[in-house]
C-alpha cells in the first residue's frame, strides 16, 4: 500500500499501513534524524519496518520536511549558529515532544489504530524526542527503539561545536537545559515504563556510542528491560544526502530495519 501523508494537530506525518491486517491495528510512532534521513517521508523510506503488523507513523520534526522554511534547511542551520543548545537542540527535541500528545490524539481520530499503549522509534535527535516522551510519562508506551540516539544534549553540543568551530558559552541556564536533556541522569524517571532497544552504530560518533551504553546500564539499574545492539558498519546517518526526499533503502539501513522489525514483532 502507498504511504499516507497528512497533518495531525499541525504536525506533518507519513503513515505506512500494516499489510494483511483488517480493522484496527497497533500504532508505532517514529521521529526522524536531523542527519540524513531528515524528514518524515525520508525516514519512512529508510526504515519502513514493513513486517510489523502495525501502523507505522513518521512525524516531521520542527523546521524539517514540510515545515522547512522556503524548502531549505537554512532555518535549522541558523538556529545552530544562534545557539546550538537552546535555539536548536532543545527547540527540536522539546518542541517535538511538546506537540506530540495533541498529534497522537489527532492520529487516533484519523487512522484505525488501537487505543492501547504505543511503540516509538527515534533516530539521533528523534531519539531524544522518544526519550523525553518516556521521561514525561504522558503517553503509555509499550516499547521504544532508539537508533544512534541523542542521549545527552551536551554530547550534541560538542558535535555542533566542531561543526561551527565555535566553543559554546555555558551559563547557569544552559546547564539547566542540558541537565533536562540528559537521559542517563533521568533514567530513574523512565524506569521500567517500556522495553527499550538501542541500536548503536560502531562507526557512530564515539560520544554517542558511550552515551548509548551508559543509558542502557542506567535503565537496567532502574528495572528496565533494556538492551543495546551494535551494528558494525553503521555510521551516524541512515541515508545519503540530502536526505529530505524518500530514497531507495541503503543496505546498512536494511540491516537496522530488520533488527527493529524483528524486535518489535517479538
Amino acid at each position: 500500500m502507498e504511504p499516507i501523508t497528512g497533518t495531525a494537530a499541525g504536525v506533518p506525518f507519513t503513515a505506512l499501513p500494516p499489510e494483511g491486517v483488517e480493522g484496527s491495528a497497533p500504532l508505532l510512532v517514529a521521529w526522524h534524524m536531523l542527519d540524513a534521513p531528515r524528514s518524515d517521508a525520508a525516514f519512512a523510506a529508510a526504515l519502513p519496518m514493513a513486517g510489523i503488523p502495525a501502523w507505522r507513523v513518521y512525524l516531521g520534526m520542527p523546521f524539517c520536511g514540510a515545515r522547512m522554511v522556503d524548502g531549505r534547511m537554512d532555518a535549522g542551520l541558523e538556529l545552530v549558529q544562534r545557539d546550538p543548545l537552546r535555539a536548536y537542540t532543545d527547540r527540536m527535541i522539546s518542541g517535538a515532544a511538546d506537540e506530540f500528545p495533541a498529534a497522537l490524539a489527532a492520529l487516533r481520530d484519523q487512522l484505525p489504530v488501537e487505543d492501547g499503549p504505543i511503540s516509538i522509534v527515534g533516530g539521533s535527535l528523534g531519539g531524544g524526542v522518544a526519550l523525553l516522551t518516556l521521561a514525561r510519562g504522558e503517553v503509555a508506551v509499550r516499547a521504544a527503539a532508539l537508533v544512534n540516539p541523542a542521549v545527552r544534549a551536551r554530547s550534541v553540543v560538542g558535535l555542533l561545536e566542531e561543526f561551527t568551530r565555535q566553543p559554546y558559552s555555558w551559563d547557569e541556564d544552559a546547564n539547566a537545559v542540558a541537565d533536562r536533556l540528559d537521559f542517563v541522569a533521568r533514567a530513574a524517571e523512565i524506569g521500567d515504563r517500556a522495553k527499550v532497544l538501542v541500536v548503536s552504530g560502531k562507526l557512530d560518533f564515539p560520544q554517542f556510542r558511550a552515551d548509548a551504553d551508559e543509558l542502557v546500564a542506567a535503565l537496567r539499574t532502574h528495572g528496565a528491560d533494556a538492551a543495546v545492539t551494535t551494528v558494525p558498519e553503521l555510521a551516524h546517518p541512515l541515508a545519503e544526502e540530502p536526505g529530505i526526499e524518500p530514497a531507495p533503502q541503503l543496505p546498512i539501513a536494511k540491516i537496522v530495519d530488520d533488527i527493529l522489525t524483528s524486535w518489535f514483532t517479538r
